[in-house]
């Protein structure tokens, strides 16, 4: 097979992409992307072998973050861009044997190669298959995507000035673990669980970070129509890049819009300053191919999410930034004092007619921890008096198959006595359905972005406490969670290691299981996967 890869739920046949990816990644780049992550398992074997103290490596952590980011589904299509992070990667890699001394002692800590053809002959014989045991390799990937996940949410927490250097330890640790041919499935299955405890702390820095800088999300109504000036639409999760657009766009005609998971910006205190910042538009990100057309205006993208455009009219539009790229799109790269200057989408929306309105109305979201927690005494008076029978936890991710469609069927037939957690585009199913309230209490209350399902899992361990019992598993909630990509994976094994068992994963279960590897979710978590919906509500209500 020219390449392989498992690492989406959208993955072909559900077993792996051997010729191109679903998500429109070719092999040259997903070669390459094979090799991003084996360069880097070579840097955290020599971090680990030579005792490195990670505080005197802040280019090569930042390198880590970067590297893994890059190689997230849908985040970088751009093989250019991909072979200059190699180079980038391979240069950190040989100053720090250079200042370690020590003999690499693996493949992945000495190769050594100059142009894209060796980089793809490389890459051949290192991607996914090449570890032969298909138990070993599905803890391996888990692992390596759960990694990815948690790259993500830390680059974030970095950008706003927040980092943790355990979290950067523990990923070197744990990519070279990848490399020994020594660990059992027994300590694999026991380093998933760790990495689950790690991604706990990286989606709590991130929420330290983003509520410190951004204040905490509040309650808000978010516009869905447009009013008719200059546009820029902003795609992607990272606020440091809302921030300071919206900067650059103040009292310059230009208004800007939010996109699919940037949406929950529209929650903190910091943007409502912002009188340019209009509302969202448009709906969870596989959309965009119809929705882009009709914006008319610049489009930029900070992070994943990207949908190769099937129009050079739109593409002459879309811009990247970050981890993120495109081969046919201009990318903006930070200066030294981390600011972007995006004056080139400022001059293009003003050549641009107004976004077309594709639709109406207005959207409520922002019950991230601490605006549920305001809300604690209305909750529990309504759980008690029995308005509220239960809670379902529908975070995580949207995705094109048409299988998805059970999620807006599921939330719409359950109970009106009950209350739907989200985080994450997969809210996009049912977030427009006019589900109504409880006493006041919205039916869907949104946390924000996937990474804020951190706060359905705080807002779980506080109704524990709140209700008294010594086990969340006890609590009258269910967890139905979508999944598409790495950073879901992250999400589900914090979940895992919080002790939260019985989760239905879907649409499918993720490709990168191998049969007995699921059987060990299965049997030890009560990990399951989706069926007909009517038939899943009621076997959540009478459990």
């Amino acid at each position: 097979m020219s390449m392989f890869c498992y690492q989406c739920q959208e993955t072909a046949k559900g077993t792996g992409c051997e010729i191109k990816g679903v998500c429109g990644k070719t092999e040259e780049v997903a070669k390459l992307q094979d090799l991003v992550i084996y360069t880097l398992k070579g840097i955290s074997a020599l971090v680990v072998n030579g005792k490195v103290n990670v505080r005197e490596l802040k280019p090569v952590n930042h390198a880590l973050l970067n590297g893994l980011f890059m190689t997230i589904t849908n985040a970088n299509f751009d093989a250019l861009a991909l072979e200059n992070e190699i180079l980038h990667l391979l240069k950190l890699r040989n100053e720090l044997q250079a200042s370690t001394a020590l003999p690499a002692a693996h493949d992945a800590a000495k190769f050594t190669l100059a142009t894209r053809e060796e980089m793809l002959q490389k890459a051949a014989n290192i991607g996914v298959l090449s570890t032969p045991d298909e138990d070993l390799r599905s803890l391996r990937e888990m692992i390596i995507y759960g990694l990815k996940g948690m790259a993500a949410y830390t680059h974030h927490a970095f950008n706003i000035g927040k980092e943790d250097v355990g979290l950067y330890q523990f990923m070197y640790e744990t990519l070279a673990a990848t490399l020994n041919n020594a660990l059992t499935k027994d300590e694999l299955v026991a380093l998933v669980l760790k990495t689950g405890e790690h991604g706990v702390k990286a989606m709590a820095l991130l929420d330290e970070a983003n509520t410190s800088k951004y204040g905490n999300p509040q309650i808000t109504e978010v516009n869905l129509g447009v009013r008719g000036r200059p546009a820029i639409l902003i795609s992607g999760h990272d606020l440091t890049d809302l921030e300071q657009l919206l900067e650059q766009t103040r009292d310059s005609g230009v208004d800007v819009y939010t996109h699919s998971e940037m949406l929950p910006a529209h929650y903190y205190p910091f943007f409502k300053k912002y009188d340019n910042l209009v509302g969202n538009y448009g709906n969870s990100w596989w959309k965009q191919v119809g929705e882009f057309e009709p914006f008319n205006g610049p489009i930029l993208f900070t992070t994943n999410c990207i949908v190769p455009p099937r129009s050079e009219e739109v593409a002459s539009r879309i811009f990247t930034t970050g981890a993120a790229g495109y081969p046919s799109c201009t990318h903006i790269v930070a200066g030294a004092d981390g600011k972007k200057d995006f004056s080139a989408l400022i001059a293009m929306a003003k050549s641009k007619q107004p976004p077309q309105e594709i639709e109406t109305g207005k959207i409520v979201g922002g019950f991230a921890h601490e605006q549920v927690f305001a809300l604690a005494d209305q909750v529990v008076a309504a759980v008690k008096s029995g308005a509220i029978r239960r809670f379902f936890v529908m975070a995580g991710c949207d995705g094109r198959m048409k299988s998805r469609e059970y999620y807006s069927e599921f939330a719409a037939k359950l109970p009106p006595d009950t209350v739907i957690l989200t985080a994450g585009c997969a809210k996009y199913r049912y977030n427009k359905l006019g589900l109504g309230t409880i006493g006041g209490i919205p039916r869907v209350l949104d946390a924000g972005q996937c990474n804020d399902s951190y706060s359905l899992a705080v807002i779980a361990l506080k109704l524990k406490e709140v209700f008294g019992v010594d086990d969340v598993n006890k609590l009258p909630i269910s967890y139905n969670i979508a999944w598409y990509e790495q950073k879901a994976v992250i999400v589900l094994l914090a979940l895992l290691y919080l002790g939260v068992k019985n989760i239905h994963l879907g649409p499918t279960l993720p490709g990168f299981l191998s049969p007995n590897v699921a059987k060990v979710l299965v049997e030890t978590f009560g990990i399951a996967g989706i069926g007909a919906p009517q038939d899943d509500i009621d076997l959540f209500l009478n459990a």
